[in-house]
């Protein structure tokens, strides 16, 4: 079925704005962009949806989350200045008091979370995988759910750690319905996965074409441990008799030695990123995803993404999870990203609006491999597409429509948001979810956690 949206602006990301734009979408996918006047003149009998006031953009990518972890928003901010005192909380947490029904409903929520902000697409981590691939199925949204490893950083159990995280691959693979959402593999970090089990994921990831994903140079307390210089890490490894050995090198210099950099995976954070890592991420052909909110909740510095860009590195934005960022929201996430960098001693670079819009779209679809389908609105791709009001007087005028949306805009200005040309979301209606169901299960699981910390 074929229909024509209009709106004031259309920003297809890969080209300029285009002023009294109109995309055709015809079953599914994007089949003409134009201007109004051209595409209605060329298509007069198709039904015609007007976004006045709005900006029409591709759907935002939100490239790094943890959607079962949505639950737990704001539980452990008191512990943020302790990022090892952090983790060890969160762990417990999910182990001995969130049950199953919890974290499904909790990824329930951020999906919910992320189609009302305009995300068309989440790259997803889950240590309990079926919550966030079962979230963004049943909400309509597209993306890659990436299983995340079990804490195993003994060589000895690599085997045994490797078959139990395949058997789960294997499982949610063969469960994809929709195709909209494809199945990845998380090691989780350079300190909570062997080198043993590194080069066994490397060498499935390769036979099954599989996307990867790690935490990497993400903070302090981690190069510490990885270079030999002690720290928290260092400190809970001797105390609960952890056989891991440091290889003495950087988080990123690690990863390439054990043979994971090979897979091209994506690596979030990257805080600590050094000249000479920047090189390896990019001779490599890995991409970054950029989280410049939850770096600095945590005091981990500025991320060095002027000099991402300037090497090449496919770069996206992620919010990281609601437990370490709060909110979802790309906006909020594009307008600090660029503001932190323009603020970094050294940055090679002014990140503009429109710098800071194609992280936020294309840019993470780039990062997630998936710019063949979405993250700019150009011809063949799917109608991935969320539109922005631009009515508030808080916006007003708009002299500059990418300034506009990244400067003086925010989540809760998005009024749809549509997936291969179906609307999951529009003006204040969740079209796949019961958002009354979900807020009520939020403020049960609250009440739990609350009676349990």
């Amino acid at each position: 079925m074929k229909k024509l949206l209009t709106a004031d602006y259309l920003l297809p990301i890969s080209t300029p704005p285009i002023r009294d734009g109109a995309v055709l979408v015809d079953s599914g996918r994007i089949s003409s962009v134009g201007t109004s006047s051209d595409l209605t003149t060329y298509y007069p009998d198709v039904p015609l949806e007007s976004y006045s006031g709005c900006a029409l953009l591709p759907g935002f990518v939100n490239c790094h989350s943890h959607l079962e972890l949505t639950a737990l928003r704001g539980l452990l901010d008191d512990l943020d200045h302790d990022f090892a005192a952090w983790l060890v909380k969160l762990t417990k947490i999910r182990a001995e008091i969130l049950d199953d029904r919890d974290i499904l409903d909790s990824a329930l929520a951020g999906a919910v979370e992320g189609l009302k902000s305009g995300v068309t697409c989440f790259g997803d981590i889950g240590r309990w995988g079926k919550a966030g691939f079962n979230a963004l199925e049943k909400t309509g949204l597209r993306g890659v759910l990436f299983q995340e490893t079990e804490f195993s950083p003994e060589d000895p159990s690599a085997e045994d750690d490797h078959r139990a995280l395949l058997e789960k691959v294997l499982s949610l693979r063969k469960n994809r319905g929709s195709g909209r959402v494809d199945v990845g593999i998380s090691p989780h970090s350079p300190y909570t996965v062997s080198r043993s089990l590194f080069g066994l994921i490397a060498e499935t990831a390769s036979e099954l074409d599989l996307k990867v994903t790690i935490h990497a140079a993400e903070s302090e307390s981690e190069q510490q441990l990885l270079t030999g210089r002690g720290g928290f890490f260092a400190e809970i490894f001797d105390q609960y008799e952890i056989k891991w050995t440091a290889p003495g090198m950087q988080a990123v210099e690690y990863l390439a030695d054990t043979g994971i950099l090979q897979t091209k995976p994506l690596l979030a954070h990257c805080t600590k990123a050094d000249e000479s890592e920047i090189a390896l991420i990019s001779e490599s052909g890995s991409r970054v995803a950029h989280c410049p909110k939850s770096n600095a909740k945590f005091g981990h510095g500025i991320a060095p993404l002027s000099g991402f860009l300037a090497s090449g590195i496919r770069v996206g934005l992620g919010t990281d999870s609601m437990v370490s960022n709060n909110i979802c929201d790309l906006i909020e996430e594009a307008r600090f990203a660029a503001l932190a960098a323009r603020a970094r001693d050294g940055a090679a670079d002014f990140i503009q609006p429109s710098q800071a819009l194609r992280l936020a779209t294309l840019g993470g679809a780039e990062a997630l491999a998936l710019d063949k389908v979405t993250g700019s609105i150009e011809e063949g791709k799917s109608a991935d597409l969320t539109a922005v009001s631009l009515r508030d007087v808080s916006r007003l005028p708009v002299n500059d429509v990418e300034s506009a949306i990244v400067f003086a805009s925010r989540a809760s200005d998005v009024v749809m948001t549509m997936v291969k040309g179906d609307v999951l979301y529009k003006d204040g209606l969740c079209l796949k979810a019961d958002e009354e169901r979900v807020g009520a299960r939020m403020m049960e699981i609250g009440k739990k956690l609350s009676n349990a910390v």
